[in-house]
């Protein structure tokens, strides 16, 4: 912090997040790790005491992950190429065993131990646990790339019920056994939408939306659904975004009451958009009934 700062104008400002925490008290709020925030070391560290932080302060925190360059980084070790089909993984039975392997070990893990160094009480499972994530086939072309069939959100609630930061892999799983790579925002919004939270907040490496991609100034601080989709039949939302806005439906159809497209490069920004009067990045809502 600022070593400008009296202690007095520190004292104020921790009493002008009064209300927020107030409104977040006992609420569920799910956050979708993935992107820059990710990679960066020190970003990561931050994000990670941000959700200590709101889990201290009585906020329920669900932490669901990606891990893609994770997963590309060994693929490159064994000599495996990515592939990739319309942005979606191309997952043979290795390339699962390699997704399986680092989603739900090595991130999951370094996530949950980090948790814990910050202060946290973390619990990681992955989408094959209680049959969290139930899936089949999307697409023979793409393997063991999964659509989700049901949510089994029991296991989520009884670590929330104790306590626990549970940290969450989307990796999913049939009645046969088989195990699927499952689409991290998609997981995020279904996963969301069973609990019932108050917030999904959907970190990438973008400001939100912008009426002009090469202008931070045009960012679109809040949108309904209906004006999503005019954005995107204007060109406005367009190639990646179109996805991570359709999943901002999805959750929201779900009983999400809102949904927030988060820049993950800002330090604390988990923080700026539910402790502070500014938020951050583009919040999504339904739509206003007249």
């Amino acid at each position: 912090m600022n070593n400008n700062f009296s202690n007095i104008e520190r004292a104020e400002m921790l009493t002008q997040t009064l209300p927020y925490i107030r409104k977040y008290n006992g609420k569920v709020v799910v956050v979708k790790y993935g992107g820059n925030a990710m990679i960066n070391e020190q970003l990561k560290e931050q994000v990670m005491e941000d959700i200590v932080l709101l889990w201290l302060i009585g906020i329920k925190v669900v932490l669901v992950h990606g891990g893609g360059p994770d997963i590309n980084e060994l693929m490159d070790k064994i000599g495996k190429k990515p592939e990739f089909v319309n942005g979606l993984r191309v997952t043979d039975k290795e390339t699962m065993d390699v997704v399986q392997m680092v989603l739900a070990g090595k991130v999951n893990k370094t996530l949950v131990n980090l948790l814990e160094t910050k202060g946290g009480k973390a619990m990681g499972i992955s989408g094959m646990d209680g049959r969290l994530i139930e899936a089949e086939p999307k697409n023979e072309a793409l393997g063991y790339v999964g659509n989700i069939k049901k949510i089994n959100i029991g296991a989520v609630l009884d670590l929330l019920e104790k306590g626990y930061i549970p940290v969450i892999s989307t990796i999913g799983c049939d009645k046969q056994g088989n195990s699927y790579n499952i689409n991290g925002d998609t997981a995020a919004a279904y996963i969301a939408g069973a609990i019932g939270a108050e917030r999904l907040i959907m970190m990438t490496d973008i400001d939100g939306i912008l009426r002009d991609r090469n202008d931070p100034s045009t960012l679109i601080p809040e949108i309904t659904v209906s004006e999503a989709k005019t954005l995107e039949a204007e060109g406005i939302v367009s190639g990646g975004m179109i996805p991570k806005i359709n999943c901002c439906t999805e959750a929201i159809s779900r009983g999400v009451r809102k949904v927030i497209i988060l820049d993950g490069r800002v330090p604390h920004s988990i923080l700026m958009e539910l402790l502070t009067d500014e938020g951050a990045g583009t919040m999504v809502t339904r739509d206003k009934i007249s």
